[in-house]
């Protein structure tokens, strides 16, 4: 049995490429967490996926930083039972190793399983490789 994706996107022309890709699309802005909490509507694993996010710096540091505690916050008032983490991409490896250490911190503190996505996503095989597993691990975590 499979299991449904959803993606979440800024742009409603990006919706059409998720679900051509065979996700179930939700338009929301991490910048604005209300946005996105309706997104973790029955999800067990989120993947927080914004290593190569573009924008103004600030706001960059934001999703990484006190973005992404306040988007922990609301995931543990859901049906999120384990966190992937990318800590990979275009932005600073600093602003990266941080988060991770947040979403380690954070989930340690509510005994959430949580993954650390440390491939690069240029090389796409091998990221999508290892976003599969970290997301089967996981799936498989009591």
């Amino acid at each position: 049995m499979g299991h449904t994706v959803r993606g979440t996107t800024r742009s409603p022309d990006r919706a059409v490429d998720i679900e051509s890709a065979g996700g179930e699309p939700f338009i929301g802005d991490p910048d604005v967490v209300a946005t996105i909490a309706p997104s973790f509507d029955h999800v067990s694993i989120a993947c927080v996926l914004l290593g190569s996010a573009r924008g103004p710096a600030d706001g960059i540091a934001a999703l990484h930083g006190t973005r992404l505690e306040m988007l922990l916050g609301r995931m543990l008032d859901t049906t999120v039972r384990g966190i992937a983490y990318e800590v990979v991409g275009s932005i600073s490896s600093d602003l990266l190793g941080s988060g991770g250490r947040i979403v380690a911190d954070v989930c340690a503190d509510s005994r959430i399983p949580f993954e650390l996505l440390d491939q690069d996503p240029a090389d796409v095989r091998a990221w999508l490789d290892a976003a599969v597993s970290a997301v089967s691990r996981l799936l498989g975590a009591p």
